[in-house]
C-alpha cells in the first residue's frame, strides 16, 4: 500500500477538509472559509480549479458542519502556506471557533479491469 501522504510531490495535491464549528460559531466561521481559497490563489499555492465547498449534516450526530475541497499547487504549498502572513491571518482566527478539523489527503484509486 502506498503512502498517501506525499508532501513533496511535484503534482497538485487533493485536499478534503472538514470543518466542525462550535456550537453558535457558524456565522464567525464562514466568513474566514469564503476568504479561505481566494487567499491561497492570490499567492500561488493552489491549482485554477475552483473550491468545492459544501455544508454536511451528520444524520447521527445531528449537527451540521462544513467540508471543502481543494487542490494545493504540489507537495510543498501546505508548508509555505504556514509561513505565510496572509494565510495564517485566515488559519489562526479559525482555531478557536472549530471544535475540530479533518484533513484529508486524496488520492485516486485506478481501475482495475
Amino acid at each position: 500500500m502506498s503512502n498517501p501522504h506525499r508532501s513533496q510531490s511535484p503534482n497538485p495535491v487533493t485536499m478534503l477538509v472538514s470543518y466542525y464549528p462550535k456550537p453558535g460559531k457558524e456565522d464567525e466561521f464562514l466568513p474566514l472559509l469564503e476568504k479561505h481559497w481566494p487567499t491561497l490563489d492570490r499567492l500561488g499555492l493552489v491549482t485554477k480549479v475552483k473550491p468545492q465547498i459544501w455544508r454536511a449534516f451528520d444524520i447521527r450526530a445531528n449537527r451540521s458542519y462544513f467540508v471543502e475541497s481543494f487542490q494545493w499547487k504540489n507537495g510543498e504549498a501546505s508548508g509555505i502556506a504556514h509561513q505565510t502572513p496572509e494565510v495564517m491571518a485566515v488559519w489562526e482566527p479559525m482555531g478557536p471557533i472549530l471544535e475540530k478539523m479533518q484533513l484529508s489527503q486524496l488520492e485516486p484509486l485506478g481501475s482495475k479491469a
